[in-house]
């Protein structure tokens, strides 16, 4: 029976770049949730008698949550709930089952590549019909509902089986537990020559995904050691665990240091790869060579023709503002346009239904496509797959081709995590109120902090970064994270562009030293956040 249950608001639901993230311990408060998804709820019209998708990353409190939501989108009308078994679904398959089936939207339960655990992070967003993340019309008005929120409706039924496929009801809602990973593997064989890839694990060819104990442990074992026929121990790590077995779920040259150093190795396979906590994000790693998040973007746009869901050629390619220039001069040779964005899949939603762009990808290990409207890990080592079995080549002979053709942007990101607050806003505020007199000193040319206008519908997003351009490629970038639950993190993003072939051989630190120095020492970060190295480097 559904029923009516008083509440108070929460301070500080307000949803970020991708939804609302916070410690568990902060989501395991009374109503805390059951508030923040009856903004949801509020915040839309038209659902009633419409299909949910629900799903998550399987990491700590998603089994609790998953039932309140189906409980909550009963008590508020929805016609139908689809979740994927066990209450798993990678963020992209998640887009992907929106769309597929034609879904008012869908609620995604995950932190992403935050840790997980009982101390861990937790979260929860919406999606649009369209698949892709809520847009800030809708993120504003959840937080608007948030703050005012006096009751919320929910059913008193007991938990769904969400551990066998098939349909039951909540009420006069129908839930169906779905397989996970079936649709997802369907539309990727739409989309790349699987007897390709496969005829060349045939030949010997070796790779190591690591799934890190995240969602796309059981996407990797279906598609790669199933379908593609990669020997069986190719996926390591693939079970999903709560806390992703004590690890942090970041495909990151940190946090993916034993993949790396495999790849380093006089035994290393041919090909490495990671994915994160919740399958958007990817690692992408040669046998001696690493691949930047930004270098991928560009290449997987030089080379997506070799793949049959894109033999047609791209309608444009589209970047989050921190991610290099290499993607630029990609569409500038292939006579397309290169949209700068700033940073949030959202942002790309618009140029993909707008089909003014085919691929997109931000630095911090995020590349996709049309194909769904979020960032996806697995597609994009897919793709990698696909463009090494029809070239035939190694990695670092494709990687270094490539340079030798277009140049090469060096490129590194600096995060200062979980600093104060207050102290890197003043870091910001110091650096906005030096745009008159930047220029004209240490080299640069010009500063501002980075605005972007919709080409599609006109709305202006002002505020996402500052940009400190020293010409020729060259600039540094300062931009607060909007995906940590603690403190701030401080983004320091460091770019220059080599033309010279010659030149192509040094390590992004050292050929990067002197902007590096710089970079600490106008900020002024040591003073502003009191750390005197970043936490991460990649």
């Amino acid at each position: 029976m559904s029923k009516v249950v008083p509440t108070q608001a929460f301070d500080g639901q307000k949803p970020g770049t991708s939804g609302l993230r916070k410690k568990v311990k902060v989501f395991q408060q009374t109503h805390y949730a059951e508030n923040f998804i009856q903004s949801i709820f509020d915040s839309l019209d038209g659902f009633a008698g419409k299909t949910l998708v629900l799903g998550g990353d399987g990491r700590y409190y998603n089994p609790e949550v998953i039932q309140t939501a189906i409980r909550m989108a009963a008590a508020n009308g929805f016609g139908r709930v689809l979740v994927g078994r066990g209450g798993l679904l990678s963020t992209p398959a998640a887009s992907n089952v929106i769309r597929k089936y034609q879904a008012f939207g869908g609620i995604i339960l995950s932190a992403s590549h935050n840790q997980g655990g009982p101390e861990g992070d937790f979260g929860i967003k919406y999606n649009t019909g369209n698949g892709g993340p809520a847009p800030e019309r809708i993120t504003d008005a959840i937080f608007a509902h948030s703050q005012k929120i006096t009751t919320y409706r929910i059913t008193d039924t007991p938990d769904v089986d969400l551990n066998t496929l098939g349909k039951t009801s909540v009420e006069s809602m129908t839930v169906e537990v779905i397989d996970p990973v079936a649709d997802y593997a369907e539309l990727m064989q739409q989309l790349f020559d699987f007897d390709a890839i496969r005829a060349m694990f045939q030949s010997g060819f070796r790779m190591r995904f690591d799934a890190m104990h995240a969602i796309t442990g059981p996407y990797a074992h279906a598609i790669l050691e199933g379908l593609l026929g990669a020997p069986a121990g190719t996926v390591v790590n693939g079970t999903p665990l709560p806390d992703f077995g004590g690890h942090h779920p970041d495909p990151n040259l940190v946090h993916a240091k034993e993949l790396y150093d495999l790849m380093m190795s006089p035994d290393a396979p041919d090909f490495g790869a990671a994915s994160d906590g919740d399958g958007d994000r990817n690692l992408i790693i040669g046998r001696n060579i690493f691949v930047t998040p930004s270098d991928s973007l560009a290449l997987l746009a030089a080379n997506a023709h070799l793949a049959k869901g894109y033999a047609k050629g791209l309608a444009g390619i589209a970047r989050s503002m921190p991610t290099s220039a290499a993607a630029d001069r990609v569409a500038e040779r292939l006579g397309i346009k290169c949209f700068e964005t700033p940073t949030g899949w959202k942002f790309f939603g618009n140029l993909l239904d707008a089909n003014m762009a085919t691929i997109c990808g931000e630095e911090s290990a995020g590349t996709g496509s049309n194909h769904v409207r979020e960032k996806d890990g697995l597609w994009a080592v897919l793709l990698w797959l696909n463009i090494l079995a029809v070239r035939g080549e190694s990695m670092e002979a494709i990687v270094k081709a490539h340079w030798a053709s277009y140049g090469r942007n060096y490129y590194t990101r600096h995060d200062y995590e979980e600093v104060d607050a207050d102290g890197a806003k003043r870091l910001i505020q110091s650096l906005r109120d030096r745009f008159a007199t930047l220029p004209g000193t240490h080299g640069i040319v010009a500063a501002d902090d980075f605005s972007y206008l919709d080409p599609v519908d006109g709305s202006l997003t002002d505020s996402q970064g500052i940009r400190l351009m020293f010409g020729e490629g060259t600039r540094i970038v300062f931009r607060l994270s909007g995906t940590g639950t603690a403190g701030a993190t401080l983004r320091v993003y460091i770019e220059r562009y080599e033309a010279e072939p010659s030149r192509h051989g040094l390590d992004p630190q050292v050929a990067l030293a002197d902007l590096i120095t710089l970079a600490r020492n106008i900020a002024s970060i040591q003073a502003h956040t009191g750390r005197v190295s970043p936490d991460v480097i990649t």
